[in-house]
């Protein structure tokens, strides 16, 4: 596939999964081997590290599900395929449902930001949806 027949923004998405698989496989990284070599990248956002240590093996299992599932969306967004799309559909409407939670329950209105972010990022793969049609 050519990404001359990949619309530029389904191309920018899918590197957008793509990073966040790369972040959630080094949180896993960070839990599997805390105090190792990464240990600065955990004092970026200690009350996200401190929730996630909390959270013991939990943590590891989301996280990976979370890469996982990114890379999915990443490698069929590339491709433009139709379970792609909605696995990124999937992935930023419940990244929406967890911002609007944590300021509603945890007052973190800094999570707020991405209401808007999501709601276009989501907006435009509806909007781009018939870019899927045609692949399988």
């Amino acid at each position: 596939m050519t990404s001359a027949s990949r619309p530029a923004g389904i191309t920018a998405l899918s590197l957008f999964f793509v990073f966040g698989t790369v972040m959630s496989g080094l949180a896993v990284f960070m839990l599997l081997f805390p105090g190792g070599v990464l240990e600065p990248l955990g004092r970026l956002n200690p009350r996200a590290r401190d929730g996630l240590t909390a959270m013991g093996v939990w943590a590891l299992l989301l996280m990976s599900l979370v890469s996982v599932a990114c890379a999915a969306a990443a490698l069929g967004l590339w491709h433009r395929t139709r379970w792609g799309l909605w696995t990124a559909i999937t992935i930023l409407s419940l990244n929406l449902a967890g911002d609007a939670a944590n300021a509603a329950i945890a007052r973190d209105w800094r999570t707020l930001i991405g209401l808007p972010v999501g709601g276009f990022m989501l907006l435009y793969l509806l909007i781009q949806r018939r870019v899927f049609d045609r692949h399988a």
